[in-house]
């Protein structure tokens, strides 16, 4: 199986990107599923259902979040409805919606006469973040319960501490197919097979303007390190690059085969 994640998306100009590019990165690398970080996409501020429909018609097939999950208050549709998308597994038990969620996937290539299954699982940090249940003791019960439907598993790790993220994907090895860091918006250059068979990723990048500041104007994040007044950050508006990971996983073992970073600019 082939999954592409496509990291934090922010904005229009960053939808616009997944709406113009995914269809041909889809064809071109023969890609069977699609994970989005969807928490930036309505303004650079959360999502509205209206875009994660947008989303999903360009071609996304699930939608992870992060710490900016509750910035827009029509997001309580999604997470009461919608089971491709997916907000931090870590929130208490009472918190509506899911972290996790198994999809089928019909792959071309496969010779299994059957779907396949993919768990996605969405968990956000503790360090420099919003307090939240332990990571490390959420995902490691989630795991062993989407381990009992399939062996292939693709966890999204929103975080800001890279020790943290690291850490956390040493913890899974060998247990899920895949740990790939979203939040901070500056793609690492740290890609790798850890020991075990899972693919990891510190962080994927964000998919947007890449003229300002992780996606924002360039002023008025300067004028509020300067002078530490409140700004409004308006999301950036030009060269646009779609940010994220290309991961082959093996069917039978839900061992990652290879990761590689995706970097494709709208012309």
């Amino acid at each position: 199986m082939k999954i592409l994640f496509i990291g934090d998306i922010v904005g229009e100009p960053g939808r616009k990107a997944v709406d113009v590019l995914l269809p041909k990165l889809r064809d071109q690398n023969a890609i069977d599923f699609v994970i989005a970080n969807g928490e930036n996409s309505a303004g650079g501020n959360g999502i509205t259902p209206a875009i994660a429909g947008e989303l999903f018609s360009a071609g996304v097939d699930a939608i992870t979040t992060g710490d900016h999950l509750w910035d827009q208050k029509t997001v309580s549709e999604l997470l009461y409805s919608e089971p491709r998308f997916l907000r931090p597994l870590n929130y208490p038990a009472t918190v509506p919606g899911r972290g996790a969620n198994v999809f089928e996937v019909q792959s071309p290539k496969s010779k299994a006469q059957s779907p396949l299954l993919i768990g996605v699982m969405n968990v956000q940090g503790r360090v420099f973040m919003p307090p939240m249940e332990n990571p490390f003791t959420t995902a490691e019960a989630e795991v062993n319960r989407l381990r009992e439907r399939t062996k292939i598993i693709f966890v999204d790790f929103h975080g800001e501490a890279t020790s943290e993220k690291i850490a956390f994907g040493r913890f899974l090895d060998g247990r899920v197919s895949a740990v790939v860091g979203t939040h901070t918006h500056v793609q690492t250059a740290d890609e790798q097979i850890l020991p075990n068979g899972t693919a990891y990723l510190s962080d994927a990048g964000f998919t947007g303007p890449h003229d300002g500041c992780l996606g924002r104007e360039i002023e008025p994040v300067l004028k509020k390190f300067l002078t530490g007044m409140p700004q409004r950050f308006d999301v950036a508006r030009n060269k646009i690059i779609l940010h994220g990971a290309l991961i082959r996983i093996d069917d039978a073992t839900g061992k990652a085969v290879s990761i590689q970073r995706i970097a494709e600019a709208l012309s």
